[in-house]
């Protein structure tokens, strides 16, 4: 009995060691390379356990403990944290070429078709759609071109306040973050669709389904980070929302899509043009004439225009009102702030019907109070991932090709090392200094910098600095009722944009010239 034991006993001895042995040379080898500092991380799924309800928050203490530049493992997956300034600059100009790149996604890629910009991988098919973008969207010359939208929707908003405020209700609160939320959706809408969906039937199911897409975005998907549990997707039902959404998001599409085919035939069938004048066109439009033309060889096909007008959508809703919904919070917050704001405007007005483009260049103190919003409340305060191509030293420490990485905007744009009271809204920080939002500054953020920074920068800016103008021109705001003297909530939602988790809702007074 004891010779038949004996090889059992061994051979389970041998699993034994070798089974130890690759656990120890899995988790706890150290590598010679001179990485950057790290937290200690569990077996399977690395530091995500430290990540927690707000990521931005958790990950700024976490910085605060192992400094600027912080190596975490999420699952399998290395990611860098970076959380200063100097090292923001480092990988967004010093190294840009070699973090341009955006890691795999699953949600963004059923969403989207694996055929966007903001999330698709580096390289000519991303060159070509962004330029497309650039040119034809979002160049000075086209977001001039789209002034009389946005004042007349401006206006359209400016005109429902002001109804709810002389209605016999006027002591109802307005909820100033729907209001919001409909401009932006309505302005991003004629611009891009040629026509806006609010206030038509289907209206509040786009405006549902626009929410779950934007919602599944920031969904963090287990499958990215430990491929081997995918399988929990299928489990939780993440996988039948993503699917459910993205067949209702294509049909969506599909429809703006033929309209416009319909819309181009019935044109050249009357004998009119089907190439309209460049500032007469919708985004839609555009990418279709590329299509249809093989325009300077772009290669667009269906998909790729319905996956850009996803992302004109991503970025140019939901980012904006949530920084105009920000800035309008911490002024209820700031009545000084609110009164030295209203005193500019109204200076510059004087008695106008309206405050006009034209009018904004002149208000210094408004642009100031919108950086120091976005200085504390940057909309995506991580900013969207990227992926480095190769290895690389940054500050010192030896970056592998492959890395995640994540850009703390919100923690830069709080660090007590650059700004003097940097937790306060001051906005009169910004009035005797040429730091902007740019992407030049990059201790001020909010849309990311260098190759992979937002390039709707100028449009976003003007949405909401016209609106805020006009809101502060005419009206006079305070609290409802109940909550009169008590503290602004200023609680965050969890998600890959940071909204106010509860609507700011105000009472409204016109303002009487």
């Amino acid at each position: 009995m004891l010779f038949l034991l004996n090889p059992l006993f061994y051979s389970l001895l041998l699993l034994f060691f070798s089974l130890l042995f690759l656990y120890l040379r899995l988790f706890t080898t150290k590598t010679t390379a001179n990485q950057p500092p790290s937290p200690p991380k569990l077996p399977i799924i690395g530091n995500l356990h430290q990540l927690g309800l707000f990521p931005h928050r958790s990950l700024r203490s976490l910085a605060q403990r192992y400094g600027p530049l912080m190596l975490l493992h999420f699952g399998s997956k290395p990611v860098l944290i970076v959380s200063s300034a100097d090292a923001a600059r480092e990988i967004m100009k010093t190294y840009d070429l070699i973090f341009s790149n955006r890691p795999k996604s699953s949600i963004a890629g059923k969403l989207l078709y694996s055929k966007d910009v903001a999330f698709a991988p580096y390289g000519e098919y991303w060159r070509q759609v962004k330029s497309i973008c650039v040119i034809h969207l979002l160049s000075n010359k086209r977001v001039e071109s789209f002034r009389a939208i946005r004042e007349e929707e401006t206006a359209l908003m400016i005109k429902k306040i002001e109804e709810c405020s002389s209605s016999s209700s006027c002591c109802s609160p307005v909820n100033l973050s729907e209001m919001f939320l409909s401009l932006t959706n309505d302005v991003v809408c004629r611009v891009a669709l040629g026509r806006k969906y609010s206030g038509r039937e289907g209206a509040k199911k786009f405006k549902v389904l626009l929410g779950e897409f934007l919602e599944l975005l920031g969904t963090f998907s287990v499958g990215d980070y430990i491929p081997w549990l995918s399988w929990l997707n299928r489990v939780n039902g993440l996988d039948a929302k993503v699917e459910k959404v993205a067949k209702e998001l294509d049909e969506f599409l599909e429809g703006v899509v033929e309209e416009h085919l319909d819309s181009q035939k019935r044109r050249n069938n009357g004998g009119g043009k089907v190439d309209q004048d460049k500032d007469q066109q919708d985004f839609v439009d555009v990418l279709l004439e590329f299509q249809r033309h093989d325009m300077d060889n772009y290669s667009l096909h269906r998909d790729s225009i319905k996956a850009v007008i996803l992302d004109v959508f991503a970025a140019g809703t939901d980012t904006t009102y949530t920084a105009l919904e920000w800035a309008m919070t911490e002024l209820l917050r700031h009545p000084k702030v609110m009164k030295e704001l209203q005193n500019e405007v109204r200076g510059i007005a004087k008695g106008k019907q309206e405050i006009a483009e034209d009018d904004l260049e002149k208000m210094h103190y408004l642009k100031a109070v919108m950086k120091e919003s976005m200085r504390l409340h940057p909309p995506i305060p991580l900013l969207v991932p990227r992926e480095s191509t190769k290895d690389v030293k940054v500050m010192g420490y030896d970056i592998a090709a492959g890395t995640q990485v994540i850009i703390n905007a919100s923690t830069i744009g709080k660090d007590p090392l650059l700004w003097e009271e940097a937790e306060s809204f001051r906005p009169e920080r910004f009035l005797n200094t040429s730091i902007d939002f740019q992407g030049h500054d990059f201790q001020l953020i909010p849309f990311g910098a260098g190759r992979r920074g937002c390039p709707a920068i100028l449009f976003a800016a003007i949405v909401n600095e016209l609106a805020l103008a006009n809101l502060v021109y005419k009206f006079d705001f305070a609290q409802p009722g109940e909550a009169r003297g008590q503290v602004l909530d200023m609680t965050e939602t969890s998600s890959l944009t940071v909204h106010k988790k509860y609507p700011l809702l105000v009472v409204t007074t016109t303002y009487s010239f």
